[in-house]
């Protein structure tokens, strides 16, 4: 059964720093034998099919282990499926379509994050800034953005996050990522071909 998925990479493209072009990130899909692939601005995200029966934390390990043997270096990725992606976008506790882009994050992790981890953020300490916790992810509500969010430092903690791979996207490209994976998973046959999107996504991590 062909199964759609989107790649999160963490970390890469910052200030000339762990370099990955697009066009090589799609040719590293492509030879592991995925197909349809397509890339979304310069941060790290791709989308792709396969009919392979991998779990999608096998499909992490080996994609990992294709990106260090192409580039040199190992990057964190996450793999999420179609229907995960719109179940973020679809539970997102603040009001999504009233706010910028740049105003609402979601905060990817590797796998389940216990509230206690978070117990000693007090949110009042950073009103009107705030976030909530979902499967697998954190929204963060920023209304002056991430790149002075001084609660998007505390949770990003490395005590807090301890153990996660953490990759953080901005509104705009949530929402992309769900629309490219539902197109995919709709039609059920090759898409278009690749597309890298315009230029100025903030790097993706804590920092975006």
């Amino acid at each position: 059964m062909t199964q759609t998925y989107a790649l999160l990479l963490r970390g890469i493209n910052v200030s000339g720093h762990r370099k990955v072009p697009m066009p090589q990130l799609r040719s590293v899909l492509e030879e592991l034998g995925h197909r349809d692939v397509r890339t979304y601005l310069q941060s790290g995200n791709a989308v792709f099919t396969t009919d392979r029966a991998a779990t999608a934390d096998a499909l992490t390990t080996e994609i990992e282990d294709a990106i260090e043997g192409h580039f040199g270096f190992r990057v964190d990725c996450l793999v999420r499926d179609a229907d995960y992606l719109a179940a973020v976008a679809e539970n997102c506790p603040f009001p999504a379509a009233e706010l910028e882009g740049k105003q609402l994050h979601a905060f990817y992790f590797s796998g389940p994050a216990d509230p206690g981890r978070f117990a000693a953020i007090e949110q009042e300490a950073f009103a009107p800034e705030a976030f909530a916790l979902g499967d697998r992810v954190l929204y963060l509500y920023v209304p002056e953005g991430l790149g002075r969010s001084k609660l998007a430092d505390a949770l990003t903690r490395p005590a807090v996050v301890k153990g996660l791979v953490v990759t953080a996207r901005n509104w705009n490209t949530v929402v992309k990522l769900v629309e490219m994976t539902k197109a995919d998973s709709a039609r059920g046959t090759a898409g278009p071909g690749p597309w890298n999107g315009p230029a100025g996504e903030p790097p993706n991590g804590p920092s975006p």
